[in-house]
C-alpha cells in the first residue's frame, strides 16, 4: 500500500453543459446540523451557482435513515434556474472553431421542473456520505465535506469533480448555543433565502457597480444584485448583506457565512425596494427564509453553555410547526418534539384545501388553473399534497431523530380552512368555529374524509418510506370515546394501524370530557397531551377568540389547575404518557412548577422558553428532592 502525497488526476470531460451540475455539503451549512446532506443543482455548467447568478434547486437527504436503507428526499425546494451556461461554437481570427461558454435563458418548462431526479439525489447523497466517511477515517473523527458534482448529458452518469473539507460550520463551538431573538416586528420590505441564523441592522447602501464600493461605510447594510470576490473588503465591514440573486451556496452566502454576518440572498428585487440611508433590520433568525424589516428593531442574543446545563427528570420537549426552523433548533437540549403542527405546513407550503386537491372538479376554472400551477413538478395534485406534507413533517422529525416527534393531525377550524385555495367550496359557515367542525369530528365526516385520507397517506410515507419511525400521531379535539374509535378505524383503513411498525397514537386532552372519561380514552390511545388553551376555554366557558371576554381567560384559575391534576393522575393511573403542549407552561413559570409537582411526564414548550423553563424545572425538582429527604 502506497501513501500518496501529491497526484495528478486524469478524468473525462463531463458534459454537464447539456446536463446539470451543482454543489453539495455533508451537513446543513446554515445551522451546522450534521444529520443531512445538502445538495444544490441547476442546468448546465456550475458557474452560475457559485457566482450566485441564479437560484438553484435544493434538496436535503437525512443521513441516519438513508443508512438504514430508506431512499427518499427529506426536503426540496424548486429554484427559478433563470439561466444555464452552455458551450457555444464560434470562429476565431484564424477561422478555426473554438468553444466558448455562454449563458442562455432557461425555458418555462425547465424552470417548473427539478434539474435532477430523486434517483439522482440518492446517488449524490450516497457519494457524499462515502466521501465524508472516508475523510473522517476509521476513528470516526467527524469531518464534513464540501463537494462539487456534475451530471453528464450524454451518458447520464453523475460525477464528483471536487471534494474538500467544509471549513465554516464545522468550526463552530457546539458547546455554546447562540440564539438570536427578534423582540419587535415591523413591515416586511423584502424576503429571500436566509444565510445563517443571526440578525443585523443598519442603514442601507445600494451598490450597483464596483465603482461605488468606496462609498460604503462600516456598519451599513450592503444591498446589491450579486457580489464577486473583489467585494470582500467591503463585505467584512457590513452589518448585513442582501442580494437580488443567488442561492445558499453563492459567493455572497459563502463569504457571509465565513464572516458570521447575516445575509439574505435571492430576493429578486431588493435593489429596487431598498434605498440608500433607509434604516432596516435583516433577520435570518426565523427559518429558511429571511426578512428585511423597516427600521432598526430590538433583538437580543441568548448564549448558553450546554456543557454546564443539567438535564431534568421531567422530559422537556418543543412545540414546532415551521420545518424551516427545525435544523436551526436541533441543537436545543430537548427530549423531542411534543407538538408538530400540521396546519403551518398546509397553510404555508401547500396553500390548497385538501378536498380541492381530491375533487378539483367541484371548484371553478381559475382555482383549477392555480392548483395545476402549484402541482406542475409533481405527478398529480394528490402526489403534491402527500410529498409536500410528508417532507415538511419529516424535516421536523429529523431535527430530533431518533427522539420522539408527536405530530398532530390537522386542527384547522372551518373558517381557517375556508381561506385555503378552493376552501370556500368545501367549508360550512359557522357562527362559532372554535367549538364547531374541527378536529376528530372532521376525519370521518363525508365533508372531509377524503382530505383526511391524504393526511394519512402523507404520515404513512413519513414513517414507512422515509423511515421516521420516531413520529407519533395525535388526534385533536376528540369529543367522545366513540369518535375516537371511528378515527382509529379510519386511520387503519388508510394504512395507519396503531401498534404496527411501532406506531403510537396520542389524543389531545383539551375537552372536559377527555378528563372526565380519561379511563375510557386510555383504552384507545397511547398517551395524552394536554392542550391548556382549549381546556381553559372550555373549563371557564371563555371563547379565546373573543376580545370582549379575553380578560377572563386564565390558565392559572383553580378550576383549570384541577383539570390539569385530574388529567395527569388519570394518565398515570392507566399507565399512559402525560404531557402538555399548550401555552401555559411557556407563559407562566408557576404553571410549569405546578406540573412538575404533579409528576407530569413531559412539557412541550415554545422554542424561546426551552432554556429558561429547563432551569426552572431543575430548581423545582431539586427542591422537591430536598423536601422528600427532610421528610
Amino acid at each position: 500500500m502506497y501513501t500518496v502525497f501529491l497526484s495528478v488526476v486524469v478524468m473525462k470531460m463531463v458534459r454537464s453543459d447539456i446536463g446539470a451540475s451543482g454543489v453539495m455539503f455533508s451537513l446543513d451549512t446554515e445551522t451546522s446540523f450534521k444529520d443531512v446532506v445538502f445538495i444544490n443543482g441547476a442546468l448546465g455548467l456550475g458557474e452560475n451557482i457559485v457566482q450566485g447568478t441564479i437560484e438553484p434547486d435544493s434538496f436535503y437527504v437525512h443521513k441516519p435513515t438513508f443508512n438504514l436503507g430508506h431512499r427518499t428526499v427529506l426536503k426540496r425546494r424548486l429554484g427559478k434556474k433563470e439561466l444555464k451556461m452552455i458551450f457555444t461554437d464560434s470562429l476565431n481570427t484564424d477561422n478555426i472553431a473554438v468553444e466558448y461558454t455562454n449563458n442562455i435563458e432557461t425555458s418555462d418548462d425547465e424552470r417548473k421542473h427539478y434539474c435532477i431526479s430523486d434517483a439522482d439525489v440518492m446517488v449524490l447523497a450516497d457519494y457524499a456520505i462515502k466521501i465524508e466517511n472516508h475523510y473522517s477515517g476509521d476513528a470516526g473523527h467527524y469531518k464534513p465535506m464540501d463537494m462539487e458534482w456534475a451530471k453528464d448529458g450524454i451518458d447520464g452518469e453523475l460525477y464528483i469533480v471536487q471534494a474538500r473539507p467544509e471549513t465554516v460550520s464545522s468550526q463552530k463551538n457546539g458547546a455554546v448555543l447562540e440564539i438570536y431573538h427578534l423582540k419587535e416586528t415591523a413591515n416586511v420590505i423584502a424576503r429571500g433565502q436566509a444565510v445563517g441564523t443571526r440578525i443585523g441592522a443598519g442603514k442601507v447602501r445600494v451598490i450597483n457597480n464596483v465603482a461605488l464600493l468606496s462609498d460604503f461605510q462600516p456598519g451599513e447594510v450592503l444591498v446589491a444584485d450579486t457580489t464577486t470576490p473583489d467585494w470582500e473588503p467591503v463585505m467584512k465591514i457590513a452589518s448585513a448583506i442582501v442580494t437580488n440573486r443567488g442561492g445558499r451556496t453563492c459567493h455572497a452566502a459563502i463569504v457571509a457565512r465565513e464572516l458570521g454576518i447575516p445575509a439574505i440572498v435571492g430576493t429578486n428585487n431588493a435593489t429596487e425596494l431598498l434605498t440608500n440611508e433607509r434604516p432596516v433590520t435583516v433577520s435570518c433568525a426565523e427559518g429558511e427564509f429571511g426578512n428585511i424589516y423597516e427600521g432598526i428593531l430590538n433583538f437580543d442574543i441568548e448564549k448558553t453553555d450546554l456543557s454546564q446545563l443539567a438535564h431534568p427528570n421531567t422530559e422537556i420537549m418543543m412545540n414546532l410547526g415551521n420545518p424551516d426552523r427545525a435544523f436551526s433548533l436541533a441543537s436545543l437540549p430537548v427530549d423531542g418534539i411534543g407538538l408538530a403542527r400540521m396546519e403551518f405546513i398546509i397553510n404555508e407550503y401547500i396553500k390548497v384545501h385538501p378536498m380541492a386537491l381530491q375533487h378539483p372538479d367541484k371548484t371553478d376554472d381559475d382555482t383549477r388553473q392555480k392548483i395545476n400551477e402549484l402541482c406542475t413538478a409533481y405527478e398529480s395534485p394528490q402526489d403534491f399534497f402527500v410529498k409536500a406534507l410528508s417532507e415538511g413533517v419529516a424535516s421536523i422529525a429529523a431535527a430530533v431523530y431518533p427522539k420522539s416527534c408527536v405530530v398532530r393531525m390537522s386542527d384547522f377550524k372551518s373558517n381557517e380552512y375556508a381561506t385555503l385555495l378552493g376552501g370556500t367550496y368545501f367549508e360550512p359557515e359557522e357562527d362559532n368555529p372554535m367549538i364547531g367542525f374541527r378536529g376528530a369530528s372532521r376525519y370521518t365526516h363525508s365533508a372531509y374524509a377524503d382530505g383526511f385520507a391524504l393526511e394519512c397517506q402523507a404520515m404513512k410515507r413519513v414513517r414507512d418510506e422515509m423511515g421516521m419511525t420516531n413520529v407519533k400521531l395525535m388526534i385533536p379535539f376528540c369529543r367522545r370515546v366513540q369518535e375516537g374509535e371511528k378515527v382509529l378505524k379510519a386511520m387503519a383503513e388508510n394504512g395507519l394501524t396503531r401498534g404496527e411498525n411501532g406506531l403510537q397514537v396520542y389524543v389531545m386532552c383539551e375537552i372536559p370530557n377527555n378528563v372526565i372519561q380519561i379511563d375510557a380514552f386510555a383504552q384507545l390511545f397511547d398517551g395524552f397531551s394536554i392542550g391548556s388553551n382549549d381546556l381553559t376555554q372550555l373549563t371557564l366557558g371563555v371563547d379565546r377568540d373573543s376580545q370582549i371576554v379575553a380578560f377572563d381567560f386564565d390558565e392559572r384559575d383553580p378550576g383549570v389547575k384541577e383539570m390539569l391534576r385530574l388529567s395527569i393522575e388519570g394518565a398515570r393511573r392507566n399507565g399512559r404518557h402525560s404531557g402538555i403542549c399548550g401555552q401555559a407552561p411557556s407563559d407562566y413559570p408557576e404553571i410549569a412548577e405546578y406540573l412538575v409537582e404533579l409528576g407530569i411526564d413531559a412539557m412541550s414548550l415554545n422554542p424561546d422558553t426551552v432554556l429558561a423553563t429547563t432551569r426552572r424545572v431543575l430548581e423545582v425538582e431539586k427542591r422537591l428532592t430536598q423536601t422528600a429527604k427532610s421528610a
